[in-house]
Parts: structure tokens; C-alpha cells; sequence
């Protein structure tokens, strides 16, 4: 029994290295990301400081753009998303809002609200998508640039193909129908690609930021609030974390694996070429990025993915905790698809920095992580069944990692109020500040549950997207 109880304690005492030992890596990771993304951050705002967006209204030179809105039982906040992406401050583009088979009154309202009518539109299908009902656009010469396309429901990547099939344009913007766009937000995205030096802009992506509480006048957010209710609200942190002390790092590093669905643009030939988007999966603006990137090493094309720090799209954000599991569970559903989709780049030179460095990241601290860490809880509960935990070690390093995500937020928190400050009542920010005391303890552990929900559903096979219902925009 001493002998027995002695591998017990062995093989705890192993495991207990091994996890501190991921636990530091994974920080390390994080302040090195910050790192980079700060020093970024501040070359970006250097660099653009001076830069009169104005003048890509008038220049010929500025590129076409079509923007592509999916929209799935809309209705409470399709009217005033419509409205946003038609007063956009750019000249040359295309707004085509493709209804994906809604149950309730989107379409209704976008006949009643833009008169819109029947028309013949040729269409060259290079996707095969579903059956497309009717195609619409305005009487109205106030909304000349709208197209409406009515199909049968196939879920977002089968509507953004359909998108892509119909747009006339050099460059695809791909949104989610329930964004607000900052007015100069095409501007700012159109920059990169016509700053390309050598080598092939195929996508850029830009900042999302959480609107709920947010004031909505006319298509535009004219007053920003932080949301009444705790879970967006952290939401606001979480993303101001992933925005601005992550995805600018990877941005710097060439290793960006992932443009928010909610807003990003696509150089539209590389797009067709690598078949749009896959509906084989529910990450389909992950996978169609690691694709486009792939095909571009693959065929030796130089090419760069530009990402762009301001915050140009506003989201609503899950305030019920149901609706934001089945959010995160199909993060993470897309998250392990891609990568299966994508295992030959795994530690695979040929893809250079992507394939050494990008993919392991996020196979070992996005994909693994809630994983190890479900199973670290459960290692916990057995120590103490056996009686081999050491309560001021657990608790040290508990305050730790309590200590530490809280630093994380706070840094996030910095970095905003430095730069673009879209929160300057100091009211906010204290609630802000609460927030980030809150979040390990109510919303992480939501968040690695959901995971775990995640890969049950991959394991069962589970598709689709599931019901994401809305609340709508405060609107004044």
C-alpha cells in the first residue's frame, strides 16, 4: 500500500509539473502577444496619424468593393443594419443583403422599407449554392446600390457563396447583417490594398467592439455604453483583449489565422479560386482564411493579410447565457474543423511561420486548452480525495492565475484608454474595472463549459449553427 500510495504520488507530482509548466508557456505566450501588439499599435497610429482618408473618395485608384450581409431572422435589427451599410462614407460599392431563408419578417421589412422589387440579375454561378428565390433591388434611386438576394436556407457560408456568385466588385467585404459600421470603416479597410508593395493583399480584417447598450440613431452609433448586463459586458474586456493584445501581434507576425466573420474583406478571385466558403464547417471565416493563405504558399504567390486596429464594426453582443454557449460551442466546433481541414500544416515547414507557429498555437493553447483544463479540475478533485494536495501551493498558485488574468484585462483596459478611449466616462470604466475581477470567476469557467459542449457536439456529429435570437439596438 506504501509502494502503491508512493506511484499515486509520483505520477500527481509529474502531472502537477506538467501543467504548471503549460500554465506558464500559455502566460508567456500572452505577454509576448501584448508585447508585440502594443508596439504595433503604436507604429500603426504613428503611421496613419496624418493620413486623409477623404481622399480615397475621389481617387480613381480606389478599389471596388461589394459588400456581403447574411441575414437569418433579422428582423429586430435588419432595418437599422440596412441603413448603416448604405451611408457609408464610400464612393464605390454594393450592398447585397442575402436572406437565408428567414422564419420571421426580415424580408418583409426590407421590401416595405427600401421598395424593393423583383429583377432580372445574371448570375454566374462558380459556387453551387442553394435554390435562389428572387432577387431585389429599390425603385428608390436613394438605395440604388442595394441588392437584395432571396434564397433557400443553407446556413452563413451558403449565403456569403451566393454573395460572392452575384457581387460585381474587385473586393468582397464579408459582414454579419446585425454589425454597425463606423462611417469610414471602407475607407480605413480599402488602405491596405492599395498600399501592397510587391505582394498580393488577399484579406483585411478589422477591430469588432460590442454595441449593446449602445445608442442607434439612423444606422449610426452616436453614443457608447457599456452594457447593463455582466456578460456582455465582460464581453466588451474579452474583446478588447483579442483585438488589441492579440490578433495585432499575429497581424505583425504574418501569422493571423483568423478574420472576424463580423467584418472582413477578401480579395474576391483568391476567393473563387479556393472554392468560397466551406459548408462543411461553422467556422467558415477561419477556414477561408487558412485556405486562401494555404493556396498562396502552396503556389508560391507572394501575398500578405492586412489587420487594422480601429474599431470599425459594432456588434451585439449574447446577454442570455444560453444563447452564449451556443455561440462559444460553435467556436469551438469551427475551431476543430478547421484544423482537421488544415493538419498538414501542422509542424509542416512548407508553411512557414503559419505552419510552425500559427497552427501549433492554436492547436495547443486555443483548440486543447479548456480540455486540459477540465481535466486539471478533475486531477485536483482526486488530490484531494488522496489526500496529496498542497493547500498552500494550490492556493498560491490559484491567486496567481486569479492575479494574472485580471493584469490581462487591466492591460487590455490601457491600451484602449491610450489610444482610440471609445469609452471616456470614467463611470465605464470602474465598470469595466469590476468586470475584469469578475470574469475568472463567472466567465471563464462559462466559457471552457461551453468548449466542453463544443467538442461533445463535434463528437456527435452536431451541425449547424443553431438559433442566435436577438434583442435589437437601443435606438433614439
Amino acid at each position: 500500500m506504501t509502494f502503491f500510495n508512493s506511484e499515486i504520488s509520483a505520477f500527481f507530482e509529474i502531472y502537477l509539473i506538467l501543467i504548471l509548466g503549460y500554465a506558464i508557456l500559455i502566460m508567456s505566450s500572452y505577454l509576448i502577444l501584448a508585447y508585440l501588439s502594443t508596439k504595433e499599435l503604436k507604429e500603426y497610429l504613428k503611421k496613419n496619424s496624418f493620413v486623409d482618408y477623404e481622399v480615397l473618395l475621389t481617387s480613381e485608384f480606389a478599389p471596388s468593393l461589394s459588400l456581403i450581409a447574411p441575414a437569418y431572422n433579422e428582423g429586430f435589427t435588419i432595418e437599422e443594419n440596412v441603413k448603416s451599410l448604405l451611408s457609408l462614407n464610400y464612393n464605390n460599392y454594393q450592398v447585397i443583403v442575402v436572406n437565408d431563408g428567414s422564419k420571421d419578417n426580415s424580408m418583409d421589412i426590407l421590401i416595405k422599407t427600401y421598395d424593393l422589387v423583383l429583377t432580372e440579375l445574371d448570375i454566374h454561378s462558380k459556387i453551387e449554392t442553394k435554390k435562389v428565390k428572387g432577387i431585389y433591388t429599390s425603385r428608390n434611386a436613394a438605395y440604388k446600390k442595394l441588392i437584395v438576394v432571396d434564397k433557400e436556407n443553407g446556413g452563413k457560408a451558403d449565403a456569403l457563396n451566393v454573395g460572392l456568385n452575384i457581387a460585381q466588385n474587385q473586393y468582397v467585404v464579408c459582414i454579419d447583417v446585425d454589425c454597425i459600421l463606423d462611417k469610414d470603416s471602407l475607407l480605413k479597410l480599402a488602405k491596405p490594398f492599395l498600399e501592397s508593395y510587391g505582394k498580393r493583399v488577399i484579406a483585411t480584417g478589422g477591430v469588432v467592439r460590442i454595441a449593446n447598450q449602445c445608442i442607434i440613431k439612423n444606422g449610426r452609433l452616436v453614443e457608447v455604453n457599456i452594457p447593463n448586463v455582466m456578460l456582455p459586458r465582460i464581453q466588451v474586456l474579452e474583446y478588447l483583449r483579442a483585438f488589441l493584445l492579440g490578433r495585432m501581434a499575429w497581424g505583425r507576425l504574418d501569422g493571423l489565422l483568423l478574420i472576424s466573420g463580423a467584418f472582413g474583406a477578401f480579395d474576391k478571385e483568391i476567393a473563387l479560386l479556393t472554392g468560397g466558403y466551406s459548408t462543411k464547417t461553422v467556422g467558415e471565416d477561419m477556414e477561408l482564411v487558412v485556405r486562401m493563405r494555404r493556396y498562396m504558399l502552396e503556389n508560391k504567390i507572394p501575398y500578405a493579410v492586412s489587420y487594422i486596429p480601429d474599431p470599425l464594426c459594432w456588434t451585439e453582443a449574447p446577454e442570455d447565457s444560453k444563447i452564449f454557449k451556443k455561440q462559444r460551442s460553435r467556436w469551438m466546433r469551427g475551431t476543430i474543423e478547421t484544423l482537421n481541414i488544415h493538419k498538414k500544416m501542422f509542424l509542416n515547414p512548407r508553411y512557414k511561420l503559419l505552419g510552425m507557429l500559427s497552427v501549433p498555437y492554436w492547436t495547443f493553447f486555443e483548440f486543447l486548452a479548456p480540455a486540459i483544463e477540465f481535466i486539471g479540475l478533475i486531477i485536483t478533485i482526486l488530490l484531494i480525495a488522496f489526500g496529496l494536495l498542497n493547500w498552500y501551493f494550490f492556493f498560491l498558485l490559484l491567486l496567481f492565475v486569479y492575479f494574472f488574468a485580471i493584469l490581462f484585462s487591466v492591460m487590455a483596459l490601457y491600451s484602449e484608454e491610450h489610444t482610440y478611449h471609445k469609452y471616456p466616462k470614467q463611470a465605464d470604466f470602474l465598470k469595466l474595472l469590476l468586470a475584469a475581477f469578475i470574469e475568472p470567476l463567472y466567465f471563464h469557467p462559462l466559457t471552457v463549459y461551453a468548449a466542453l459542449i463544443g467538442y461533445k457536439e463535434k463528437m456527435m456529429g452536431t451541425k449547424g449553427w443553431g438559433e442566435m435570437t436577438r434583442k435589437g439596438f437601443t435606438k433614439r
